[in-house]
C-alpha cells in the first residue's frame, strides 16, 4: 500500500491528539467514568489509530509514525478493554501474588546473570581469604570484621542481654534504607550499559565471600550461618533482583537484537524495572525487621539451630513464590 506520509500524518494528527488527551484525562482521574458519548469517541479513536496503524505495517518498526501510534494504540485497547473492580485499577494483593512474581520470571535471564556475577565475586573473596587471610583488611569494609571471627563469637555470645535494647526499631529503619537505597544504585548503574551493575554485584560477592571464608576457616560455619540466613535469605535476593533490574537497563540501552530507539526501549522496560524495583523495597522491609529483631541474637539467647531452620524456611519459601506464583489463567508469563 502506498502512503503519502505526510499528507497522511497532517490528516490523522488530530484525531491521535483527541486520543492522547482522552487517555491522559483518564489517567490523572482513575476514579472517572466517560459517558455514553465519550465512550463511543473515544471506540472510533482508537479503531481509526488501529487503521492507521495497519497502513504503517510496511514501514520500519523505528519509523517516527509507528513509534508514536503503536504504544498509542496499545495504550486505548488497554483502556476500552480493562476489566475493572469497584473503582481501582491497582490491587496490591493482585501485584504481589500475580504481577511481581512473572515479572521476575519473565526476565529470568537477567537474574541468572545476576547470579553468575555474584558468584564470581563470592569465591573471589572466599579464594583470598582462604590463600590471604591478612587481606581481610582490605577486602572487608567494616572494620569490626578485621578482629579474630572466634573472639567475636565469644564476645556475641556472652552478651545475654539484647543486643540493641530499645534501639531495634531505629536500627531496622536504618538497614531498610540502606539496604534500598544500595538496591536503588545497582539498577540505577544499568545507565553505564550494565558495567556498573557488574561492579556493584561482583563487589557485593566478594565481600559475602570474604566474610562467610573467614568464620568457616576460623571454626564458626554454624555462627555465621545462624548469623547470615534469617537475614541474608531474603536481602541477598533483593541485592541480586535489583541487580537483575540494572541489566535489563544496560541491555535496553545497548540494544541487542532490535532496532527500536533507545526511548522506545526503555519505555517497554519500564514497567518490569519499576515492578522489580518495588518488589525488592517490599522484601528488604522484611528482612531489614528479621535482621533487628531476630538475627542480632545468638546464643544461648537463641538456639542457632533455631535460626538456620528459619533461615532456610525463608528462602524455600521464597524459591515457591517466586516458581509457582501468578501462574494462574490470566496471568501474565
Amino acid at each position: 500500500m502506498i502512503v503519502d506520509v505526510g499528507r497522511f500524518a497532517a490528516s490523522e494528527t488530530p484525531y491521535w491528539e483527541e486520543l492522547e488527551a482522552m487517555l491522559a484525562a483518564l489517567d490523572r482521574d482513575v476514579a472517572r467514568s466517560l459517558t455514553l458519548d465519550e465512550a463511543r469517541r473515544m471506540h472510533y479513536l482508537y479503531q481509526r489509530a488501529a487503521s492507521g496503524l495497519a497502513r504503517l505495517s510496511g514501514f520500519p518498526e523505528d519509523h517516527v509514525l509507528r513509534l508514536r501510534l503503536e504504544p498509542l494504540v496499545a495504550r486505548a485497547y488497554a483502556e476500552i478493554h480493562e476489566t475493572r473492580s469497584g473503582q481501582t485499577r491497582f490491587s496490591f494483593v493482585a501485584w504481589v501474588t500475580r504481577v511481581f512474581p512473572a515479572t521476575f520470571r519473565k526476565q529470568f535471564w537477567a537474574f541468572r546473570l545476576s547470579v553468575g556475577i555474584t558468584l564470581l565475586g563470592v569465591i573471589f573473596g572466599a579464594g583470598a581469604i582462604l590463600l590471604d587471610p591478612p587481606s581481610k583488611d582490605v577486602l572487608m569494609p567494616f572494620s569490626h570484621l578485621h578482629g579474630d571471627p572466634a573472639e567475636r563469637v565469644q564476645k556475641e555470645e556472652k552478651n545475654e542481654d539484647l543486643r540493641l535494647g530499645g534501639m531495634h526499631g531505629r536500627f531496622a529503619a536504618m538497614l531498610m534504607t540502606h539496604n534500598t537505597q544500595v538496591s536503588i544504585l545497582a539498577m540505577a548503574l544499568g545507565v553505564t550499559f550494565g558495567v556498573g551493575t557488574f561492579v556493584l554485584l561482583f563487589s557485593n560477592g566478594i565481600i559475602l565471600g570474604a566474610v562467610v571464608a573467614d568464620y568457616v576457616r576460623a571454626g564458626e560455619g554454624v555462627f555465621v550461618a545462624g548469623w547470615l540466613l534469617p537475614h541474608g535469605s531474603v536481602e541477598i535476593p533483593s541485592i541480586l533482583i535489583a541487580g537483575q533490574a540494572g541489566l535489563i537497563l544496560g541491555r535496553a540501552l545497548m540494544g541487542w537484537g532490535t532496532r527500536k530507539r533507545v526511548r522506545a526501549r526503555l519505555r517497554e522496560t519500564a514497567p518490569d524495572l519499576a515492578t522489580l524495583i518495588a518488589g525488592v523495597a517490599v522484601m528488604l522491609v522484611w528482612a531489614g525487621i528479621v535482621e533487628s529483631f531476630f538475627s542480632q541474637y545468638h546464643e544461648p539467647v537463641l538456639p542457632y539451630w533455631v535460626k538456620i531452620a528459619f533461615g532456610v524456611l525463608e528462602l524455600n519459601c521464597l524459591v515457591l513464590y517466586f516458581w509457582l506464583a501468578g501462574r494462574g489463567k490470566g496471568a501474565r508469563p
